[in-house]
């Protein structure tokens, strides 16, 4: 078959161990999308292999799925320096920072992830580290207590966050580069999977990669996600492969049965968009009446079904609640009832917020 309608790299690869780990990139010439960020990177990474010093502190920021770890191994390779891997919420003493600090070597990478969750005692001992490569200890308690100043290597630190906004300013303007990580478009993503595609042995058509592209929700991991979901579904039922490429049908099928519809919305997408059109007459409702109503946290609402419903234009933010667009009336194949106008214009469109 020709390479413009399949991508055929050998029969279907089993069940992989740390499959995760195969697929990520392990160069900057390797990472797809993200060329301004990548760009950027590259001649910070250079300029310091050519000073012989550590790289400054990077900090990169962005949705969950986008390359941020990727991104510190790479880095880690490029620099060949070895790499120390923590988070945030497991830094919850300066001491458990102290412990890791202490212990590094000469040039190495520590990676830091979520690192807006960090207590603030640890926070402050990072500001110390970052600038100075020094920390304080105390020793003793009381009146008797003393503060021991311990010299560090130079290090490089990179943190990940999905919420920048939640660094405080002191930490953030403490890092030497700063990128901001955003969602891949489909042909991004098309070339994410015909790799991923490759890398995995898998017999797929274009047709197939791109369907597989468009309800990835502009994101990698969500991309390789599904991906690997449609070559389970393919490996179970190759019966009904004809020449042993997949296809479209067996995409749709596939995707059909773990709830993942055209544009990539999941079972719990649809039931806020449907209990706020059906239970609401597209609103607006408060967040915690509709978190209530699906019978989901606030937390996991706001924070993993909404920005993305907000960024398909399905549904909108505004100052009395949540309220459903006529793209999200039109996308459960209902109609808008004539007082929707009353939301698509006016208060709510001048003054809708963030997601």
């Amino acid at each position: 078959m020709d390479d413009e309608h399949a991508l055929t790299s050998g029969a279907l690869h089993p069940l992989d161990e740390g499959i995760d780990g195969a697929l990520r990139p392990k160069s900057l010439g390797e990472f797809i999308g993200q060329k301004r960020v990548c760009e950027q990177l590259s001649l910070v990474l250079e300029a310091s292999k050519q000073r012989d010093s550590a790289a400054d502190h990077i900090l990169l920021s962005g949705p969950p799925g986008l390359g941020k770890t990727t991104l510190a191994y790479i880095v880690a390779t490029e620099m060949n320096a070895p790499l120390r891997i923590t988070s945030g919420p497991t830094l919850q003493r300066a001491g458990d920072l102290a412990a890791i600090l202490s212990t590094l070597t000469e040039g190495e990478i520590l990676f830091v992830d979520e690192i807006h969750r960090m207590s603030r005692p640890a926070e402050e001992m990072l500001y110390l580290a970052m600038e100075d490569f020094r920390v304080d200890i105390i020793v003793g308690k009381g009146a008797g207590a003393a503060s021991i100043p311990l010299a560090i290597p130079k290090f490089t630190l990179i943190g990940a966050t999905t919420r920048a906004g939640l660094l405080p300013s002191p930490l953030r303007d403490r890092f030497g580069f700063t990128a901001l990580l955003d969602f891949y478009d489909a042909t991004e993503l098309t070339r994410v999977l015909v790799r991923s595609a490759k890398l995995l042995q898998l017999e797929i058509s274009i047709d197939s990669i791109n369907e597989i592209a468009g309800r990835s929700r502009g994101t990698p991991r969500i991309a390789n996600r599904l991906l690997r979901r449609v070559r389970d579904y393919a490996q179970v039922h190759k019966g009904s492969v004809k020449d042993g490429t997949i296809s479209v049908a067996q995409v749709d099928a596939a995707l059909e049965l773990y709830e993942v519809d055209q544009l990539g919305l999941d079972r719990l997408d649809r039931s806020i968009l449907r209990a706020l059109v059906e239970r609401f007459n597209g609103g607006p409702v408060g967040i915690s009446t509709l978190a209530l109503t699906v019978g989901e946290e606030v937390e996991t609402v706001e924070a993993v079904c909404e920005p993305f419903l907000v960024r398909t234009g399905l549904l909108l933010r505004t100052p009395r609640g949540r309220v459903a667009t006529e793209a999200g009336w039109r996308h459960l194949g209902l109609t808008p009832p004539d007082s929707l106008n009353l939301f698509s214009g006016g208060e709510f469109a001048s003054n809708p917020l963030e997601p």
